[in-house]
Parts: structure tokens; C-alpha cells; sequence
């Protein structure tokens, strides 16, 4: 059950980070009129450091030094973005889709591979040991008994 709620949160997460890509790749494709991939790389990240910032305190509740953490997602994308790169100009250019359609399908392979990568990659030995694991605030709120 506990895996479950991670997900859910993880999700939750996910979608805001979502929004937050897809408000600033509108603001900056549509408003400002930047290159699409400018757009799309500003827009993910500002959604990757929201959704690195929230998951770690949050949903794996990790201690791991955020420096090694950062690098470990940083790597992911390192991969990840050259490659949702030439997905989203396969699609757009090549194929005629819809900007909107391309980067929400990058968004999608995202969410669920950045999942296990940081589950099992760059949290999976130091899931639950921040100060929020509901241990440590049991403990802290018996200390204030």
C-alpha cells in the first residue's frame, strides 16, 4: 500500500510539474515567440526542478545528499531531453503534428520513466529516511509529549 500512495503522490507531482512545462512552453512559443526548442527546453526545466524538489522531500522522503541526487536526474535528462528532443521535431516537423500533442506525449514517456529511474536509480537506497517518514514524525511528536 505504501507503494501505491508513493505513486499516487509521484503522479500528483507529476501533474503539476506538467502544468507548469506547459504554461511556460505556451508563455514562450506563443507569447514571446521563441524557438520551439528553446521554449521546450526552459519549459522542462522548470518543471524537472519543481517535480525534483517536491519528490524528493515529499514523495520518497529521501536524505541523499541533493547534490549526487541532482546529478543522478540530471543524467536522466542528459539522455532523456536530446532524445524527446528529436521525438518532439520527428513529430512536429517531420510528421506535421501539433506542438501541443508532441510535448504531451514526450511529457507521458517522461512521467513514467523518470518514475523508476528515480525510485530505483537515485532514491532506492535512501527511500523514507528524511524527516518526514511518518516514524520520524511520530518520534519528534512523542519528544513534544
Amino acid at each position: 500500500m505504501k507503494e501505491f500512495w508513493r505513486a499516487v503522490k509521484f503522479t500528483l507531482f507529476s501533474v503539476s510539474a506538467g502544468l507548469i512545462e506547459i504554461a511556460a512552453f505556451a508563455l514562450l512559443n506563443e507569447t514571446l515567440h521563441w524557438p520551439y526548442w528553446v521554449s521546450y527546453i526552459l519549459a522542462l526545466v522548470l518543471s524537472v526542478l519543481w517535480n525534483f524538489t517536491l519528490n524528493r522531500r515529499y514523495t520518497f522522503r529521501s536524505a541523499a545528499n541533493v547534490p549526487i541526487a541532482m546529478l543522478k536526474v540530471a543524467a536522466f535528462y542528459a539522455v532523456f531531453t536530446p532524445l524527446t528532443g528529436w521525438l518532439e521535431h520527428l513529430y512536429t516537423a517531420g510528421l506535421g503534428w501539433n506542438e501541443y500533442v508532441a510535448t504531451i506525449l514526450n511529457m507521458l514517456l517522461n512521467f513514467v520513466t523518470e518514475y523508476f529511474y528515480q525510485r530505483f536509480f537515485v532514491y532506492g537506497r535512501s527511500i523514507d529516511t528524511n524527516s518526514r517518514t511518518p516514524e520520524a514524525e511520530a518520534e519528534a511528536a512523542g519528544d513534544r509529549r
